[in-house]
């Protein structure tokens, strides 16, 4: 940790740090996320290092390690943050990686290639012509075209980060 990485730390508010927190939280409990992996989730983004312990999320977030436990199963699953074995103990560690976003839509990708797939077949099965059929085929037109409309974007974005930040330089993994 850097002298400067230091100063700035100590000179944050944690009530400002705790009101980020909760704010967008919310905010990914509005667009759909479950609210305890939401916290959680926005605990390890606002942490310097991206990396939290059970013990360290729960003490944040004033929540119990059951309830770090579910969250985390929940984020893993969804590849929004990573366990890992903390150096020379048995205690895991979370970690929220700077390319989460990334990896959470790639995942999603995975998702819709085999609802794509359930799909056709369902297509075969009910008849094209059918009126579900044809809905059927519609959704499945649909997800097939975010699946390369993601491919795309996620070759831009690549790009775009090594622009801003630098030949694929992360920011969260620079401290």
């Amino acid at each position: 940790m850097t002298e400067q990485t230091g100063r700035n730390r100590e000179a944050r508010d944690p009530e400002a740090v705790s009101k980020f927190v909760e704010g967008f939280a919310a905010q990914l409990v509005e667009a759909g996320m479950q609210r305890m992996p939401a916290r959680v989730f926005a605990a390890l983004l606002a942490s310097d290092e991206g990396v939290l312990t059970s013990a360290e999320l729960g003490e944040r977030l004033r929540i119990s390690p059951a309830a770090v436990s579910g969250a985390v199963r929940y984020l893993s699953q969804t590849h929004m943050v990573a366990r890992e074995r903390e150096p020379g103990s048995r205690r895991e560690r979370y970690r929220v990686h700077s390319d989460q976003w990334y990896e959470a839509l790639t995942s999603r990708e995975a998702i819709l290639k085999r609802w794509a797939v359930a799909l056709r077949e369902g297509v075969e099965n009910l008849g094209a012509d059918s009126p579900a059929g044809r809905r059927l085929a519609e959704t499945q037109a649909f997800f097939e075209f975010i699946d390369g409309e993601i491919a795309l974007m996620m070759d831009r974005w690549r790009v775009h980060r090594d622009q801003v930040f630098g030949g694929g330089r992360r920011p969260a993994e620079d401290t």
